[in-house]
């Protein structure tokens, strides 16, 4: 089967991976360069975490193992992979309430969660404020470079065989009589054939899926990350606090802040996340900047005296009902979709990458890889939105 993957981001880069392993015969597109997009624009986490029990987490736990499996494989220095864990801190007592219910759940569903009180807090890492009640270890999350991450991928499935075309832009697909595809069509004027092409656009999906005759809801949310000058270690792991998991699963347009601490390897700090719905706006807003930096502060008051180096923006692919669409589309057979996972593009690529192989040859992602492919469907956003599942014109 030869495969046509539209973006080079960690996903696309995955899927490639993924479909080559599986026998296929990949083209991977991109308008761009690896990982310029999104990709580029995140901190690289692997998290379960943050995600509640249900599909994500399923898709996180296979995701989790993969990347493991792939640091082994690829190196981890090549992935700059870190098994850092991440560390959930409650910033009020009351606030322990509802994330040990969190966690328990958590546990029930395959997640390492040890609870932990401010001595061990403060053990974990010894420059977090001392107020806080207590929080959770999870020694399952971990980090990657992404855009190095991307590369290493790709550049694996091009060992596989896998051709890469930088600088190309899809604009259309060519299909039989009877609806199915059996090319895309590129702005150079370039006709690519291919048995299958699959969408890893990122926040473009919803416009690459137009493109090929199957538009999905995926919508932009805009998101800012400060970085650090860099300094002797002062944070160890993944650290934040416990209203992020509110706003990661959050539907509201306004801006939302939460804070997160993380080091790299290079030695930087990484302050986020804010999230919010305003298109492709990429203007900078010093108002959102200076709510990170006070919220990072008071859970590291370490931090007042290191310098603000730089600051980075992104946007993120929403989808309406936050999970991502991964899957064959019903209207247009040959396009399947792999986008719109939000903030967890890096940590859900893998596992994306087998579903979409699983997809593309016809194994059963259950029996296969553990995880029910139904509630990740495109049906689910389209029959939601009202959409004709009619073929397209």
């Amino acid at each position: 089967m030869r495969v046509v993957i539209v973006g080079a981001g960690i996903v696309g880069a995955s899927c490639a991976l993924a479909a080559a392993r599986a026998g296929c015969e990949v083209v991977v597109l991109d308008l761009g360069q690896v990982g310029a997009g999104t990709t580029s624009r995140g901190e690289g986490n692997i998290l379960v975490s943050d995600k509640a029990p249900g599909p994500e987490l399923d898709l996180a736990l296979a995701s989790g193992s993969t990347w493991r499996r792939w640091a082994a494989e690829l190196g981890a220095d090549a992935l700059e992979y870190d098994a850092k864990g991440g560390v959930v801190v409650a910033t009020t007592a009351p606030a322990m309430v509802p994330l040990r219910a969190f966690a328990d759940a958590q546990t029930l569903a395959g997640v390492v969660a040890e609870e932990v009180g401010i001595a061990d807090l403060l053990t974990l890492e010894p420059h977090l404020a001392p107020n806080a009640p207590g929080g959770f270890h999870y020694p399952q999350d971990a980090q990657v470079q992404p855009v190095l991450a991307a590369v290493a991928i790709l550049a694996e499935a091009r060992r596989l065989g896998a051709a890469y075309h930088p600088g190309t832009e899809v604009v259309g697909a060519r299909r039989s009589p009877d609806g199915v595809l059996h090319a895309v069509l590129c702005a150079d004027g370039r006709s690519i054939p291919c048995d299958a092409v699959v969408n890893a656009s990122g926040t473009w999906g919803g416009q690459v899926g137009a493109a090929l005759g199957a538009p999905i809801p995926v919508l932009p949310r805009k998101g800012f990350v400060l970085v650090t000058e860099p300094t002797p270690p002062l944070v160890h792991h993944k650290v934040y606090s416990a209203d992020y998991v509110a706003n990661v699963s959050a539907s509201t347009e306004g801006l939302e802040t939460s804070c997160v601490v993380e080091y790299t390897r290079g030695g930087t700090i990484l302050i986020g996340a804010s999230r919010e719905r305003v298109g492709f706006d990429r203007s900078m807003d010093a108002g959102t900047v200076a709510a990170l930096a006070a919220q990072a502060v008071r859970l590291f008051p370490v931090l007042r005296q290191v310098q603000l180096m730089r600051v980075y923006r992104g946007f993120r692919p929403y989808c309406p009902d936050h999970l991502p669409v991964i899957g064959p589309d019903p209207r247009v057979p040959g396009v399947l979709h792999a986008c719109g996972h939000e903030g967890a593009g890096i940590g859900l690529a893998p596992a994306t990458g087998e579903l979409v192989a699983a997809h593309l040859t016809g194994a059963d992602p259950l029996a296969t890889l553990g995880i029910n492919p139904a509630p990740f469907l495109p049906d689910r956003l389209l029959t939601a939105a009202g959409a004709d599942l009619e073929d397209p014109p």
